[in-house]
């Protein structure tokens, strides 16, 4: 007798292990790593879930229950996948199924949806509710609770539910929907019937009462190509119809009648980018030279960190190399800090390499992400399916399916965002590329003209190869940097507002020269809080221990944290005097007094706020690049690789909430957030300028930026880190802990860290609630772990997951929630 063969399985939950399920003798062969299968977990719930291990061990100390559907009849999830997902997984200290739910679209992981149907026992007496609900029910059909509930008006529809449930007079059935379709077009063409001259002819005369279908009939006839024979040619049916300027009701006559048939056919959502194929630019000697370094240092070194300063054309290095992977048939990852870059990059990916570069970030649709995560799957094109050799994405896009990858290109491999914070997987996005490249063969450039302290580090010690670019390209100068002492400024009546006479002055001649200029103030919103002068009440947040912040746009208060807002309030709360007073000042506040200074400018924000919809980026970009806005305040998505011709002018309207943030990396942070926002200025032509005000003129800080000093920087800091013990002399784990009560959050917080800082002694700082120390209703309380680069990490984490374990299992901590975060930013 064949042995029983079982599966086990990652479910999109946080469980701690995989479940294991047995494999119906119909489905054995089908059954296979990598392949969507439909179980049963719990009473009642259906998941979809990734076939992980296929075996014959039978589990000991539970029944096994079947696999109910196999849903693919490939591998959805390619080996290599599992492969770096199992990595993530133990990396950064979080389940296989939080790891599936990152890093598939939702469209392919299905939903559950429950239906009910009428069942046997309906024969009885019901209430007036109960019948309602029973007559809605057709008899052989199924209706989701959803759209029951929808059509429906009742009081307590549950209770209902579940009274004619208990009666046997419905039945629940659980089912697996899928919520990705394929995106299907109708096409129209002429019947078979008609295959000459002669019976288009006949058609015109047996048709020439009928107005609208003649009508219709020379549309078609005028919408087929010379290279297309007529009695082949498929015609769009909204094109069709759009051209003849007729009614479906038309068209539907003539497909009764045999003259026209319809054809349906699979098309992409994507954009179909058939833009001209042009050559690149030409290469300085100074690229050329660092384009050899870079294919050097991937002889001896996986990883090379590119050194180059702003507008040093690091991208077209990065074209050059892309080019001479596709052509050794190979895949490549191009990684941006954010999707605000896409905009641009793509344009410029597009025009070398056309329609094999796919794009793929969060603000696509689900459906529109399937696409690309089949197109890189799939290593032929068919209808509808595009196939991709380069993509272009952000840290997302690491758990696409590559087959063939040989380079990923880390573009502003300093930024933070890099970095997920909530939910798990915590990853940064930076090293987990490093580590999926080296399960692939493949090689990794880093590229930046500020590199974050850790990535030099390891160029400095040699575990990365370094390649500097040290000039701009066509020996355009650095842009001249100009330091505004704003307390002198106020002093002598020279600030108008939060802006200096300076500031004001250079935007005006960079108006009349026809130029643009870029305003940096990292806060969005209006202000960020609101007070009552008479009794200093500050409104706060109801779930939050935070102010709560003023967008004036729609006369709002929000909390940044949970979403809460309220309208603002015209007097206060707590004494009721109207004397409230705006306190700080946020994105939206100088869009609003800039354009008091300038009124004939035609003024635009680049926030978060002002960029929520799928094309806000696209549009603001492109608007920008053409000339339409003269002036663009933003927080730090204007920091980031952004390449404009025009901008001649940068003004960093306050240096000093960087410079004082509470965090180890503030300095750093600073020193690359200004020497970016400075890059964007003078790329093309002429020297740009750099204004920056603050209350510290002579911070270290700030002098290094005026003399584009990273070297300058990047010593002090690493001396400070040696001395504290921090990255990258050291490493970090961070654990977070949250409960709704305050008391018994500090009881676990204490008891966890005193049985790590028995072991540990101390390199564990903690536990200490943060400065903003409730949440959405949970108290916060964190623990910092330092790890010596000496010991072993696998043995403090699998000590860390022990105590956590073991505080859980307690009663009074069940509530808990713990979040260990590797490499905390």
């Amino acid at each position: 007798m064949p042995s029983k063969i079982f599966a086990d399985v990652i479910l999109p939950l946080a469980l701690s292990r995989s479940y294991t399920y047995s494999v119906p003798e119909e489905f054995e062969g089908m059954v296979v790593s990598g392949k969507r299968v439909v179980v049963q977990f719990g009473k009642k719930k259906l998941y979809s879930a990734i076939v992980h291990v296929v075996h014959d061990r039978v589990p000991e100390k539970y029944q096994t229950k079947d696999i109910l559907q196999v849903i693919d009849d490939e591998p959805l999830v390619v080996t290599s996948q599992i492969r770096f997902w199992e990595w993530m997984s133990e990396y950064y200290m979080c389940t296989l199924g939080e790891v599936m739910k990152a890093a598939l679209p939702s469209a392919l992981k299905m939903e559950s949806e429950t239906f009910i149907c009428k069942g046997e026992n309906v024969d009885i007496a019901f209430s007036d509710n109960e019948e309602m609900l029973l007559n809605h029910l057709k008899d052989d059909k199924k209706v989701s609770i959803q759209d029951l509930l929808s059509a429906l008006d009742l009081p307590n529809p549950m209770g209902i539910i579940k009274s004619l449930l208990d009666k046997q007079a419905i039945s629940i059935n659980e089912s697996i929907e899928s919520i990705y379709r394929p995106k299907i077009e109708t096409y129209i063409s002429l019947h078979p019937t008609i295959r000459t001259e002669q019976d288009i002819n006949k058609l015109f005369e047996d048709i020439k009462r009928a107005q609208a279908q003649q009508k219709l009939l020379m549309a078609f006839l005028s919408l087929t190509t010379t290279k297309q024979s007529v009695f082949s040619a498929k015609i769009l049916k909204k094109l069709l119809i759009e051209k003849a300027q007729v009614s479906t009701s038309v068209l539907n006559a003539m497909l009764q009648k045999e003259i026209f048939q319809e054809d349906y056919q699979q098309v992409s959502r994507l954009d179909d980018a058939k833009s001209q194929v042009q050559d690149e630019y030409e290469l300085s000697p100074n690229q050329l030279k660092a384009l050899d370094e870079i294919k050097e240092n991937f002889e001896t070194k996986q990883v090379t960190l590119l050194h180059g300063i702003t507008s040093s054309g690091k991208t077209e290095l990065y074209i050059r190399l892309i080019a001479e992977e596709i052509a050794k048939g190979k895949q490549v990852l191009y990684l941006l800090p954010e999707i605000a870059l896409t905009s641009q990059i793509i344009n410029r990916l597009r025009r070398i390499f056309g329609s094999r570069v796919g794009v793929y970030h969060s603000k696509f649709s689900d459906s529109q992400r399937v696409e690309i995560y089949k197109g890189v799957l799939s290593d032929e094109a068919k209808p509808g399916q595009p196939t991709f050799d380069i993509i272009l994405g952000v840290r997302s896009s690491l758990f696409l399916p590559y087959k063939r990858l040989g380079l990923i290109i880390v573009d502003e491999e300093h930024e933070n965002t890099y970095k997920q914070y909530n939910p798990a997987p915590r990853y940064n996005a930076r090293d987990s590329a490093i580590m999926l490249a080296s399960m692939h063969g493949a090689k990794v450039l880093l590229g930046t003209a500020t590199p974050s302290i850790e990535s030099y580090f390891n160029a400095q010690s040699g575990k990365y190869g370094q390649v500097d670019l040290n000039e701009r390209y066509q020996g355009m100068q650095l842009p001249a940097v100009k330091v505004i002492n704003t307390i002198e400024a106020r002093k002598r009546k020279k600030m108008k507002s939060h802006f200096s006479d300076d500031l004001l002055f250079e935007i005006d001649q960079v108006l009349a020269k026809k130029e643009q200029a870029i305003l940096f103030q990292n806060r969005r919103g209006f202000a960020p809080f609101i007070e009552c002068n008479e009794c200093a009440w500050v409104p706060k947040c109801e779930y939050c221990d935070v102010s709560l912040t003023l967008h004036k746009v729609n006369n709002q208060l929000v909390c940044h944290y949970c979403g809460y807002a309220i309208q603002s309030p015209s007097n206060c709360l707590a004494c009721g005097s109207p004397a409230l007073q705006t306190k700080g000042f946020g994105t939206e506040k100088i869009e609003e007094e800039l354009a008091i200074f300038f009124p004939q400018a035609k003024i635009e924000r680049m926030d978060l706020d002002s960029t929520r919809s799928k094309f806000s980026y696209d549009r603001i970009i492109s608007e920008f690049e053409s000339g339409k806005i003269d002036i663009l305040i933003g927080t730090q998505m204007v920091t980031k690789g952004l390449d404009f011709d025009r901008v001649s002018f940068v003004g960093i309207l306050n240096a000093d909430n960087m410079l004082n943030f509470p965090d180890f990396r503030a300095y750093e942070r600073s020193y690359q957030l200004m020497s970016q926002v400075s890059g964007r200025a003078g790329r093309k032509n002429r020297q740009g300028l750099v204004l920056i005000q603050t209350a510290q003129p002579n911070h270290p800080i700030i002098e290094m930026v005026v003399n584009n000093d990273y070297m300058g920087m990047y010593a002090t800091q690493l001396n400070e880190r040696k001395a504290f013990k921090y990255p990258p002399i050291y490493r970090l784990i961070s654990i977070s802990l949250k409960h709704k009560n305050q008391s018994t959050l500090k009881k676990a917080a204490d008891q966890l860290a005193y049985g790590l800082k028995e072991k540990l002694g101390n390199n564990v700082l903690g536990p200490e609630s943060p400065p903003i120390n409730r949440i959405q209703g949970m108290f916060i309380m964190n623990i910092l772990i330092k790890v010596g680069r000496e010991t072993s990490v696998s043995r403090i984490k699998g000590m860390l997951s022990y105590f956590i374990d073991y505080l859980k299992q307690t009663q009074e901590f069940r509530a808990l929630v713990v979040s260990p975060d590797v490499d905390p930013m």
